[in-house]
């Protein structure tokens, strides 16, 4: 980090990902925050001319705004490494990793952490049979913020009618019925859990959009699950190499108790708009907004 007593941020904002609006939000968000708190921003939309428009700004440190693809699955970080610029999230591999949905199940098989069952498999197959068993959810195996999510419930007459949009390969996950939980974890910090409730499914709206959810944080949960969550958040946080904050997110079906919690994926960049999980559960560990953007600039480095 700068020396500076107030370092000069820039924050990367939308770009050309499926989440360019909800990287706009955060940005948005962000940098009113961090201009209050006394820092000297600048603001770049992140383009084809990313690197001459870093190298315009000339900032003592990147404040990562982008969401989805090329902006959180270590491409613009590898760019920042190139170019030794200080940056906030994690870095090129835990980046890559986690965007990843099988890799990451991957890494969290590989300490004990529980998962749905799962396959990858091409969209035309998907389209054409069942993949597997309903009830079960196909979703791009590379993209955040519930992009391109189907449910093939019990009973369905036919596989998912994918639009053309979708990536050549996606995931086929087991349907886990129950509640949707949520762990934000702050450097070597879980926070707390978040019980999201909605009418039906926690989709890109419910997420977004104001009244889409109402969030119970903390969740009402029992000792032992609630725990869990806190545990498991921190351990795959670990074990995918993450950096500076992180959400994990996880299903759970209360009539199975303890088997019944299971881990969904974790988001290395959590959203940061005014209805985004993370600073809500700051907040309510006494760190408000100003203070968790303060915290995350003076967190950013490079060879994250």
């Amino acid at each position: 980090m700068s020396s500076r007593t107030n370092p000069r941020i820039a924050v990367l904002k939308g770009g050309p990902s499926a989440e360019r609006e909800v990287s706009l939000a955060s940005a948005r968000e962000c940098v009113s925050a961090l201009r209050a708190e006394g820092y000297d921003v600048s603001e770049i939309d992140a383009g084809a001319d990313l690197c001459d428009e870093l190298t315009a700004a000339k900032p003592d440190i990147v404040f990562n705004a982008l969401h989805g693809r090329w902006g959180e699955d270590g491409c613009v970080q590898g760019l920042l490494e190139w170019m030794q610029l200080p940056y906030t999230h994690s870095g090129v591999l835990a980046s890559a990793l986690a965007m990843n949905k099988e890799r990451t199940k991957d890494a969290y098989r590989a300490v004990g952490l529980p998962v749905a069952a799962s396959i990858l498999t091409s969209a035309d197959a998907a389209r054409a049979d069942h993949p597997m068993a309903p009830p079960y959810v196909v979703k791009p195996y590379n993209e955040g913020s519930s992009v391109g999510v189907y449910i093939v419930t019990d009973g369905a007459n036919g596989p998912a009618r994918l639009s053309a949009e979708m990536p050549d390969t996606v995931m086929v996950e087991a349907f886990v019925a129950g509640r949707e939980l949520t762990c934000a974890v702050m450097g070597g910090r879980a926070l707390t859990v978040t019980d999201i409730v909605t009418e039906g499914w926690y989709d890109y709206d419910a997420k977004y959009k104001t009244g889409g959810s109402r969030h119970v944080v903390p969740a009402e949960l029992p000792s032992a699950i609630f725990d869990a969550c806190m545990d498991h958040a921190l351990t795959a946080h670990n074990v995918l190499g993450c950096r500076g904050v992180t959400r994990t997110d996880f299903r759970w079906d209360e009539d199975k108790g303890q088997d019944g919690l299971i881990l969904l994926e974790t988001n290395t960049q959590p959203g940061m708009t005014p209805t985004s999980l993370a600073p809500e559960q700051a907040a309510a560990c006494g760190i408000e907004f100003g203070a968790l953007v303060r915290w995350m600039v003076e967190d950013a480095s490079c060879n994250r």
